[in-house]
């Protein structure tokens, strides 16, 4: 039986994920049993009569910074311990790969009101994650590792930011979506429950397509041919994905490639490789730093760069 992954997301505006996660797969997967998503108001966790959730920062400056009081308040609600009532002491990077080993060994996860109540099995299951511009960049790398895991609570930011202490007591990692600042982290929060939840097994219609893509794992050896040629179509090997065509064959005075439509499955494979090396090339040439590459992946390379090809 696949057990259910659940997020929380602790915010100030609740609101905001009731259409987001209306829709898709999201929302399959939620009727499913297969996700539970929740966002928890924080202002329920201020109790002055404003319920007032933020403060000018110490040393003067620009805007407001959430309080630690009703965040603290709002994550031992969800049941979440401070890291030093867990007893790790581990680097966030640890845990996360601790909390992914976990899950492979557990039995079935718990949800809804028994996840919340589960305080003594927060360091085993749950990780939490500040959302914050500051944060480790997320990556489908980091999706896949949180998808191993029971559950995600996201903290967003608002305003300047939230009080520093909030994560080094509570959070087990920063996150930030992109070298950009948001207006708060309820959109990077959406974000990292998409590209998570798709990886779960069962929510994808084939669960093979949260690997076979853009970003996705290299492909095995067994899945190499003969000439040592990829499957392209299979493990994007950290490269990004080949170009997509579908019918008509002609559009808009454009052809879809003949190669894509003679039959040919090895040539075709050779074909999309290249596409995917030629276009992480020059969309995001950072990534072949990284790629699972070999010899002939390189000479591809070498030529686009001199111009040859």
């Amino acid at each position: 039986m696949i057990g259910c992954m659940r997020f929380d997301i602790v915010t100030i505006f609740p609101g905001f994920f009731e259409s987001v996660f209306a829709h898709g797969i999201v929302r399959r997967a939620i009727k499913e049993g297969l996700v539970a998503v929740e966002a928890h108001d924080l202002r329920e966790y201020a109790h002055d009569r404003h319920r007032t959730v933020d403060d000018r920062p110490f040393g003067g400056g620009e805007g407001m910074v959430l309080k630690p009081e009703p965040l603290a308040e709002a994550l031992r609600a969800l049941g979440v311990k401070a890291k030093a009532d867990r007893g790790t002491g581990k680097s966030a990077s640890q845990q996360v790969s601790e909390l992914a080993l976990g899950k492979q060994n557990a039995g079935p996860s718990t949800s809804g009101a028994a996840a919340t109540s589960a305080q003594d099995e927060t360091p085993k299951k749950t990780t939490v994650i500040l959302l914050s511009a500051q944060g480790r960049l997320f990556t489908q790398a980091v999706a896949r590792e949180l998808a191993a895991v029971e559950r995600v609570v996201l903290v967003c930011g608002r305003y300047e930011g939230v009080d520093e202490r909030v994560s080094e007591l509570y959070c087990d990692m920063e996150l930030s979506i992109g070298d950009y600042v948001l207006s708060g982290g309820e959109l990077a929060a959406a974000v990292v429950v998409d590209a998570t939840m798709r990886l779960i097994p069962g929510v994808l219609g084939n669960d093979a397509s949260g690997e076979f893509e853009s970003f996705g794992v290299a492909d095995a050896e067994i899945y190499m041919d003969q000439e040592g040629v990829p499957r392209s179509q299979h493990g994007a090997g950290g490269l990004l994905d080949y170009p997509q065509y579908t019918r008509p064959a002609e559009f808009g005075g454009l052809r879809a490639p003949e190669v894509l439509m003679n039959g040919d499955h090895a040539e075709i494979r050779q074909w999309r490789r290249e596409q995917q090396l030629r276009k992480t090339l020059k969309n995001r040439p950072d990534l072949l730093e990284r790629a699972a590459l070999n010899a002939e992946d390189r000479r591809l390379l070498a030529d686009m760069n001199a111009g040859k090809k």
